[in-house]
């Protein structure tokens, strides 16, 4: 078993959208000796990338470690073309790993989060399990005044993630979405190139990405069959608010994202990573509506390949904005200005005066006359500095609840849409759909029972 990673296999990535930067820096306003205590719940693939990182800071301590896996394969390395690659994980490794680190034997280990948060007073929480239950740990923790890390989306319903972000607002702590993109040299550029007027006023975004990148069900209903459940693994703590079903492998490691009830498809699993930019380069808030379609459509599993669009209204000086999304070998038409074999995933902004894709204006030509825009805006210390910063008195965290409440709510939206099967009018400030009743049942979930959030 490897109880480290190296930064190569963890940080590897496809583009700036997914970058990593984990260079600790000092933090001038707590004092030298004292540490930001952290407690890590859900330490399986991405938990661990997570807390590996957390590990690299002088100025945090891991006291303590949570999951409903003891010990299994997961899946923390990331290799691009081959997905991610297979480790061990679970809260017993994890337990290792930072024993490890700190030379000592003073990590807790817990398998409900709730024990946890009960016994530990530490000062700031990860979460980073699977999106179904993103919300009822990330809510429990900001009820106790903790800084929280959580991964994207950050919660599996629209409702959801209105709810923690104005609980975020109410605790006063820092808080931070694991869309890392968002603190990249790349997504400032791009910021400043839109500010500078580069491109003229932008009135349209199209976002494309490619199949999923992981394992997609031959079956399209429920399996029938009902093998054990794996030693070492709470079933039912894993289903956590989710309706009751026999524990399967097509569920868990890893898969659940391609069933309704756990995951939230590749909208919400990419899209706080592709969209983060936007959000922020183009002042986005509220949608005025939303619709989408798909390849086949069915009960349990998420379809194969979606397109979901949203209109925004002017803002300040920005124009009306149509937002498009396409997924699953789904894509929009190749700009003219950009050569048939570099297109690839990512996005494309669309102006009166020209066009960026990724991070470049299109063609080549243009980027070149253009040049650099002029350097307006602060960098980011890193995405995991800023939330540790965050916690020990520095500025808000570029992903904190405020930017990522909305940008999830958004996403979800989509996925409302696509369940409804009609374009939707919403009224955002009011979290209402005004065309449709019935789809608001759509924002939220029933938590089954012994679960709130």
């Amino acid at each position: 078993m490897k109880t480290r990673i190296s930064r190569r296999e963890f940080l590897a990535t496809t583009t700036a959208v997914t970058a990593f930067s984990i260079l600790p820096s000092g933090f001038g306003q707590t004092g030298p000796n004292s540490k930001t205590t952290l407690a890590c719940i859900g330490v399986g693939g991405q938990g661990t990338i997570n807390l590996m990182n957390f590990l690299n800071f002088k100025e945090v301590q891991v006291v303590a470690v949570c999951d409903v896996n003891k010990e299994s394969d997961g899946y923390i390395s990331w290799n691009w073309g081959q997905g991610k690659a297979s480790q061990v994980c679970g809260r017993e490794p994890a337990r290792r790993a930072v024993d490890e680190h700190y030379k000592n034997r003073s990590c807790k280990v817990y398998t409900d989060y709730r024990e946890l948060l009960e016994k530990e007073d530490v000062d700031a929480v990860m979460v980073a399990t699977p999106d179904h239950s993103h919300a009822v740990i990330t809510m429990a923790a900001l009820k106790k005044k903790k800084h929280v890390y959580c991964e994207k989306p950050l919660t599996w319903s629209v409702a959801e993630a209105r709810a923690v972000a104005e609980e975020a607002k109410r605790a006063g702590v820092a808080t931070q979405l694991g869309n890392q993109g968002q603190a990249t040299e790349e997504a400032f550029v791009v910021r400043e190139m839109i500010a500078d007027g580069a491109i003229g006023p932008v009135h349209e975004v199209q976002v494309a990405w490619g199949a999923r990148f992981w394992h997609y069900p031959a079956l399209q209903d429920r399996p029938s069959d009902t093998p054990p459940v794996p030693e070492g693994l709470d079933w039912d703590l894993w289903l956590g608010p989710a309706p009751v079903r026999p524990y399967h492998p097509e569920y868990h490691p890893w898969v659940w994202r391609n069933w309704w009830d756990f995951g939230t498809g590749l909208l919400g699993d990419m899209g706080c990573h592709l969209l983060s930019t936007a959000w922020k380069a183009l002042d986005l808030r509220h949608p005025t509506c939303v619709e989408a379609s798909s390849t086949k459509m069915y009960p349990e599993v998420y379809p194969l390949g979606v397109i979901a669009r949203w209109e925004f209204p002017a803002r300040g000086n920005h124009p009306p904005l149509k937002l498009s999304w396409y997924d699953g070998g789904l894509s929009p038409a190749s700009p003219e200005e950009l050569h048939p074999n570099r297109r690839s995933n990512g996005v494309i902004y669309i102006g009166e005066k020209g066009k960026i894709s990724g991070h470049r204006i299109i063609p080549e030509a243009k980027m070149k006359a253009y040049g650099k825009p002029p350097k307006t805006l602060p960098r980011s210390p890193g995405h995991y500095n800023e939330f540790v910063e965050g916690c020990r008195g520095g500025p808000a965290p570029g992903a904190n609840f405020n930017h990522a409440g909305v940008l999830t709510e958004t996403l979800m939206l989509g996925n409302v849409a696509l369940r409804a099967g009609k374009k939707l009018v919403w009224d955002g400030p009011n979290m209402k759909i005004t065309n449709d009743a019935a789809a608001n049942k759509l924002l939220h979930r029933d938590y089954r029972s012994g679960w709130v959030l």
